[in-house]
């Protein structure tokens, strides 16, 4: 067994022994000495996965194991299960419905949806690479968030490929979430819970900073990526159920398991720095928090379903963003914000629960293993 204190130990014996057999009994002597008076290695202590902490930790952060949060890694292995680039899916059709098929009700829903979802996960990069990332003190988590960073940029790239394919007006689509003041809402509540928690010298050690921490981190894994996100792409599977507008939605099918992830890890480790640094959060200031969400959503489902399309309204809209956010408040450990709310879109779920192959000669073989195996009840 490896000796942590001094691992030399054995080395350093048998050399005295080897060098003591070739001197003369003083000189051996005067050799036991020098290695007597010799410096002590520096007091380095094996990593205890025990001493591990989610942020304000003290342990190695480069050193990966032994976990003290597998779950984490169990995330990170499933994430890189479900892996593809935006050209693997075809968009022809897509190119036909959009030009020949959709209503022009239809066509304001399909480009307000891209304009928004551009926006937001550029945003959701920046946030879990600036403001979460570089705060944990476990690499295990950190490693989940380095590949999180990359699905953010990798969604990005597939909205942009698919604005491109269709042939939108790029400055038109990606100027619309500063210039329509329902979207530029939703992006603004966002900047105002996150931009808090974005500054790298913040101290976590301060209670109050700690505590507005938390909650930016529940916005972001609940609200922003958990319903907003999650609900954010069900107009776009109404037109998939169809027959309209497929290679999009299959794109998003691919994003949605990611977020769905995002969402379960994010709640999942503010409920364990909750723990860790029993902390107590305000519930006036979390039910305000669902309160200023939900006024943003319908605002939104307002602007993007002012005319309802065959198969989706906005009261299915909101009323699916409640019942997807009392969800989330549950797995947080919250009240349910909105009592009574009922499932609106039964057919949600099976986007990311289906699993699907295709014939290999038509196309890619895809298997979605991952995301939609998660349980959040």
């Amino acid at each position: 067994m490896l000796n942590w204190d001094d691992p030399l130990t054995p080395a350093k014996e048998a050399k005295l022994e080897s060098v003591k057999a070739e001197m003369p009994a003083a000189a051996s002597t005067a050799a036991e000495a020098v290695v007597a008076e010799a410096p002590a290695a520096a007091d380095i202590q094996p990593v205890n996965p025990d001493d591990k902490r989610v942020i304000n930790g003290l342990t190695d952060i480069n050193q990966l194991a032994p976990f003290k949060y597998p779950w984490a890694w169990e995330y990170f292995l499933n994430a890189n299960k479900n892996h593809w680039t935006p050209l693997d899916i075809s968009m022809a059709q897509d190119v036909q419905d959009h030009q020949h098929n959709l209503t022009l009700e239809e066509r304001h829903l399909y480009e307000n949806v891209l304009s928004y979802l551009t926006t937001s996960d550029i945003l959701a990069m920046r946030n879990i690479g600036l403001a979460v990332m570089e705060k944990m003190s476990a690499p295990e988590l950190q490693i989940y968030q380095a590949r999180q960073v990359y699905e953010e940029a990798l969604h990005t790239w597939t909205y942009q490929h698919c604005i491109e394919t269709i042939g939108l007006d790029q400055g038109e689509i990606y100027n619309r979430y500063r210039v329509v003041p329902e979207i530029n809402g939703k992006i603004q509540m966002a900047n105002r819970r996150l931009e808090s928690v974005l500054r790298a010298d913040i101290d976590l050690t301060d209670r109050d900073e700690l505590e507005n921490f938390v909650m930016a981190y529940s916005f972001f894994a609940g609200i922003f990526e958990g319903c907003w996100f999650y609900n954010g792409f069900s107009p776009i599977f109404a037109l998939q159920r169809r027959g309209l507008m497929k290679g999009t939605a299959e794109q998003f099918q691919y994003i949605m398991r990611d977020e769905v992830l995002h969402a379960s890890f994010g709640i999942r480790v503010v409920k364990q720095i909750i723990h860790e640094e029993n902390v107590s959060l305000d519930p006036k200031a979390i039910k305000d928090m669902w309160d200023e969400a939900e006024a943003c959503e319908n605002d939104y489902a307002n602007y993007i379903l002012r005319d309802p399309i065959l198969g989706y309204r906005k009261e299915d809209h909101m009323e699916q963003f409640r019942f997807i956010a009392n969800r989330r408040a549950v797995q947080l450990g919250w009240e349910e914000p909105f009592p009574g709310a009922e499932c609106a879109l039964p057919w949600l779920d099976e986007q990311a629960n289906m699993r699907k192959e295709k014939n290999f000669f038509e196309t890619t073989v895809t298997e979605y293993q991952t995301g939609g195996a998660l349980s959040w009840d």
